[in-house]
């Protein structure tokens, strides 16, 4: 048997599966989190007390031999940070991604490397408040005792799994995030560290991801409640096992979540060294990239108009009552949290255009809707434009859940659109992971083929209108920057 386990900012998740890769059972606990001023912080060690505590529970739950599960996967959030003092215990709470402490530090960075460099190092191309460098340099700035006591900075999964073998590595596809990993000489990236101040010897050694890790601990073995034997795979970030749990392991191939954030990745036809708008990042198979552009103003545009202006109508409600209308008149920007790839702008912001007095609130609605699944096409277009294809789009998150939008995505895009069987595809990945590495299955492709299933599919039909408002659309967006300028 197999434990995948999703180490998410909302909550950890664990999933128990047999041989076969069906799941048996599920747990998971919420993430607690300190908030002010913009900072967002969490207990690494009660993290890990969380994880160990579901993972008990799992295995009572799931009244299964604790010898007979062959290894733990782990996936999950990358950026946050953990500062390690010379004991190996953190210093201070640990930073979420989330934290936006560090904007006048990305500043600073942005005056020392140019975009290029940036781009041609990380394979970023905006130099963001999550990445950890931003952090470190602010904690250089700012929390001076904690960074000249810092043994070590780590990032959670590679914390995580340090706590329960006491081997301490950095998975690749995770050290992608930081901004201090040359992504294609495969190792950090000498001039950031040597800017932000500190040494290669404070960074854990370099892994290749879904590899073993070793063996749990004694201790940790006993609290689950498991074998001593059971080996520790690092796994990879969420997202990418999240493509492996639906069969997305080639190129031409994209994975769509549209939660709050709408994430889409794919692996790379060809590592892109020149700046597209879309962040390349180490991928989760030996030398590969996986291009992986987010719009955080993605779900998050539906939910702000629900909660605003539809508080007590239900989602399905909304989708029974969008059933059969035609394309909206109407033109939304979804840019009310700013946007990312491809333009990386912090100017950007939401825009309702062509209101007239016949429209009602589910004329809005759909052009929210609609808005978000153009923001899809673009970066769709943004990926296909430097050498990667795109033959079907597999969608996820609570925005599959909606038939309506899932057309939608599909005719405004042109491509079609899967709904895989399994909804929990980042523990399903993790799990797929771990069952590749024991040797169940020869490859990705072989498990995938064994264990992952479509139970939809949205195929894209010619809608005109689709294609004039798009045109609309990016015109639109040039002119509120434009306008923007002005203020």
């Amino acid at each position: 048997m197999f434990i995948g386990v999703d180490l998410g900012s909302t909550n950890i998740k664990a999933g128990l599966y047999d041989g076969a890769l069906r799941r048996l059972h599920m747990e998971s606990v919420a993430v607690s989190y300190m908030r002010e001023n913009g900072h967002v912080e969490f207990d690494a060690d009660a993290y890990v007390s969380a994880l160990v505590g579901i993972l008990g529970r799992l295995m009572n739950a799931g009244a299964v031999s604790g010898r007979s599960i062959k290894s733990i996967t782990f996936t999950g959030q990358a950026e946050s940070l953990v500062v390690l003092g010379r004991d190996g215990n953190p210093l201070m709470n640990a930073i979420s991604w989330m934290d936006e402490r560090s904007l006048e530090e990305c500043d600073i960075l942005e005056k020392r490397f140019s975009p290029g460099e940036c781009y041609a190092h990380t394979g970023q191309p905006a130099v963001l408040p999550t990445w950890p460098a931003t952090k470190i340099l602010w904690l250089k700035r700012n929390r001076p005792e904690i960074y000249s006591a810092a043994a070590h900075y780590v990032l959670l999964k590679d914390f995580v799994v340090y706590r329960l073998t006491d081997h301490l590595l950095a998975d690749c596809s995770i050290a992608t995030f930081t901004f201090y990993f040359d992504i294609y000489a495969k190792r950090y990236w000498a001039e950031m560290l040597d800017f932000i101040g500190i040494g290669e010897n404070q960074l854990p050694p370099l892994a290749e991801p879904c590899t073993s890790a070793g063996m749990l601990k004694k201790d940790v073995a006993a609290a689950i409640g498991i074998g001593e034997g059971t080996a520790v795979n690092i796994g990879t970030l969420d997202h990418f096992a999240g493509m492996v749990g639906t069969g997305n392991v080639h190129a031409g191939c994209l994975s769509l979540s549209t939660g709050t954030v709408m994430g889409l990745s794919t692996i790379a036809a060809l590592p892109v060294r020149q700046d597209t708008g879309i962040p390349m990042h180490y991928g989760f198979l030996p030398n590969s990239y996986v291009m992986l552009p987010v719009a955080e103003s993605g779900g998050i545009s539906l939910e702000w108009f629900k909660r605003t202006c539809m508080a007590t109508i239900s989602y399905d409600e909304l989708n029974t009552a969008l059933v059969g209308r035609a394309p909206s008149e109407i033109i939304f920007l979804p840019y009310i949290v700013g946007t990312n790839a491809p333009e990386f702008n912090r100017d950007a912001c939401g825009v309702f255009f062509g209101l007239r007095s016949k429209h009602d609130i589910f004329d809005l609605a759909l052009a929210v809707m609609e808005g978000v699944a153009h923001l899809l096409k673009k970066n769709c277009d943004h990926i296909r434009a430097s050498g990667t294809p795109i033959e079907r789009i597999i969608a996820t998150g609570g925005g599959a859940k909606s038939p309506i939008w899932c057309q939608m995505q599909a005719d405004i895009t042109g491509i079609p659109v899967d709904i895989p069987a399994e909804k929990e595809a980042a523990c399903l990945g993790a799990a797929m992971i771990g069952g590749v590495a024991a040797g169940a299955y020869a490859s990705y492709d072989d498990a995938a083929a064994a264990v992952v299933r479509m139970e939809q599919c949205f195929l894209p039909s010619p809608v005109t209108q689709y294609q004039r408002k798009h045109r609309q659309f990016l015109a639109l967006y040039a002119a509120m920057i434009e306008v923007q300028r002005m203020r």
